[in-house]
């Protein structure tokens, strides 16, 4: 299973996931304990985002202790740097309506995840990802450590609200993909209902030239099944891989779609025979490195 992960560019359906969000037993304190609390999450944003909205519902049920807020879903501790969407289909093979997910205040598992210290931590693992982008697309960081502190305010804004007008004015500046941003714009200005099907037609037509920066999420299953249904869920990190890479986009395109962009990425997916464990050397791990990922880390500048 391959999903991507928009790696610092919004995808062009600003759709919300609606989430029942249970807190978990061990920190209830309350008889009877709270229901679940309805949310709507940005697919763009990210889940700790969602504190804001979820504490004061569970509040006056938690024990004493320091808030630090994480996810679960069906007892795999969620990265709170993958965008929410990305988790979403990674994680739900069948998709759930509402998505069910557990949160904790208490007992952050800083064995599995890497700690959040909340929006701050957040907004600044999106702009590595931009500045990655950058390093994959054009070799250096010099956009995204050019751009000016009013641009990346409103940028992170268009984010935390789900503002894909905002979000592609400013991204364009980066030129971290594509050549067509003025015509995307157009079709989303003009739109009297942006959230029409036949606008997002307009927009995924467009053509778009150039590298476009893509990461690609894998889950590995490790056998064949007729349905992905069948599959087991998501118990281990260690299950899910991930590269990253540019994807070429030519002018004679008429349109390019994520099904194009796998095809060019993971080729060996959709080859007749399955290939072999040497041949299938494109994926990496979540704790390992591309090469360009390795040379963006070498750089000392910080944004």
């Amino acid at each position: 299973m391959a999903v991507s992960d928009s790696f610092g560019f919004a995808p062009l359906s600003t759709a919300s996931k609606t989430g029942q969000i249970h807190l978990h037993e061990s920190e209830v304190t309350t008889i009877p304990p709270p229901p679940p609390a309805m949310v709507l999450a940005p697919r763009i944003g990210y889940l700790p985002l969602l504190a804001s909205q979820i504490k004061p519902y569970f509040s006056s049920t938690l024990p004493p202790g320091v808030d630090t807020i994480w996810f679960e879903y069906k007892g795999l501790p969620l990265k709170w740097h993958i965008p929410t969407g990305v988790l979403f289909d990674l994680l739900c093979a069948e998709p759930e309506r509402p998505w069910n997910l557990t949160v904790h205040f208490r007992g952050y598992p800083r064995q599995l995840l890497i700690p959040c210290e909340g929006e701050d931590s957040i907004k600044w693992s999106f702009i590595n990802s931009l500045k990655e982008a950058d390093y994959i697309v054009n070799g250096n960081t010099k956009n995204v450590m050019s751009m000016s502190q009013p641009d990346l305010v409103v940028l992170w804004r268009s984010v935390l609200n789900g503002d894909l007008e905002a979000y592609l004015r400013i991204s364009s500046k980066l030129k971290l993909g594509g050549t067509d941003h003025e015509q995307l714009l157009k079709s989303i200005s003009t739109s009297s209902l942006p959230g029409q099907s036949t606008s997002e037609m307009d927009i995924a037509g467009k053509v778009m030239t150039g590298r476009i920066p893509v990461r690609l999420y894998v889950r590995n299953v490790g056998e064949d099944f007729d349905n992905l249904e069948d599959a087991p869920p998501v118990n281990n990190w260690d299950d899910v891989s991930y590269i990253n890479r540019p994807v070429e986009i030519h002018e004679e395109c008429k349109c390019f779609t994520l099904h194009d962009a796998i095809r060019s990425l993971l080729s060996e997916l959709f080859l007749e025979k399955a290939t072999t464990k040497e041949e299938s050397t494109t994926i990496i791990g979540e704790e390992e490195q591309s090469d360009c990922t390795e040379q963006f880390n070498k750089s000392d500048a910080k944004l």
